[in-house]
């Protein structure tokens, strides 16, 4: 049977035409709250959360998050099939849109755990996975992974590895168009090394038009977005959206014809007032505040901005006039 009759479209419900990448250490719910006051359309996604954290550790700290976040997608990392599908089961009940595999990180974590990139070496033990998760539950599974890894790079191996996973119920893969080395090169490095390859991604498209494909790596512009989108159904950005947040607001007016807010302080008065919200619950200060440091980021004072948030954030009893004096410094006010 081929993979296009084994597939449903019901991963393609949502609005895939721009999202923001799930980033360790950055896309967490305070960060993901501050974003969708910037964009109301793009599609985000939590940093990768192992199965291990959900069954056994602290659910809500790693699953909470606030309504104003949808569409929101939860990324998984682990490589049972019971156990993620559980986990899929758990983010439907906490009202997720989606849940996606990680299939592309190449961190020593997932590499002793045997799951992440890894398991680009394994297409039926990623196939098995998704099976297992969509039988679990209605909300779309998608795979977001890369066009290789060490040595098994070959675009017959890509091929394999697409058609298998889609066989198991997959009709929407996120594609970060390098390749990974699982020894050598650091995360960070593996994030820039390795050559870009759009055409590749393109390809996939052009290959399997019934699929949704969405590009990743390396996008930077309101008008590199535009270029990928017509060649692909969608386009994830990573980095530039956390140490440039205003860019959405381009995106937003541009891309996805909604309408961002005017100004900057408009975004900064209601993450505020969340802030001070948190703050009262007993959410540290700066775990919070570190999110904002690229928002003036390309204007006069944006240095003066990051270095006061950076050196008062931090102490202890920290809290929003932090925010209020740093903004003043933009303007020299």
């Amino acid at each position: 049977m081929s993979a296009k009759t084994k597939i449903t479209k019901k991963a393609n419900v949502l609005d895939r035409r721009v999202s923001i990448a799930p980033m360790m250490d950055c896309t967490d719910r305070h960060d993901r709250y501050f974003l969708r006051l910037i964009s109301s359309a793009v599609l985000l996604y939590t940093e990768m959360i192992t199965t291990g954290a959900i069954l056994h550790g602290e659910r809500d700290r790693f699953l909470k998050y606030n309504q104003s976040e949808h569409p929101l997608a939860l990324q998984l990392g682990g490589s049972d099939p019971g156990d993620l599908a559980r986990c899929a089961e758990i983010a439907s009940e906490y009202g997720y849109d989606e849940v996606n595999l990680n299939v592309g990180c190449p961190s020593d974590r997932v590499q002793n755990g045997k799951f992440g990139v890894c398991l680009m070496k394994e297409p039926e033990v990623v196939a098995n996975c998704i099976r297992s998760m969509r039988e679990a539950v209605d909300l779309p599974v998608t795979v977001k992974t890369r066009i290789g890894v060490d040595n098994y790079d070959s675009w017959d191996e890509f091929v394999h590895f697409i058609e298998t996973v889609a066989n198991g119920g997959c009709d929407t893969f996120i594609i970060h168009a390098r390749k990974a080395w699982l020894n050598g090169l650091s995360p960070k490095e593996n994030r820039e090394i390795p050559p870009l390859c759009y055409e590749t991604v393109y390809r996939l498209k052009q290959k399997y038009p019934e699929f949704s494909i969405s590009i990743n790596g390396g996008i930077m512009t309101v008008a590199e977005t535009a270029t990928h989108l017509r060649h692909v159904d969608g386009v994830m950005i990573g980095r530039a959206a956390y140490q440039n947040p205003w860019f959405l607001s381009e995106i937003e007016n541009e891309i996805l014809n909604g309408t961002a807010p005017e100004t900057r302080e408009v975004v900064l008065d209601r993450y505020i007032e969340y802030m001070d919200h948190q703050i009262a619950d007993g959410v540290p200060f700066y775990s919070m505040a570190r999110h904002v440091l690229g928002l003036y980021k390309g204007m006069r004072g944006a240095r003066l901005w990051r270095r006061y948030i950076s050196e008062k954030g931090p102490i202890v009893g920290a809290n929003s006039s932090v925010l209020r004096y740093a903004s003043s410094q933009i303007y020299g006010q």
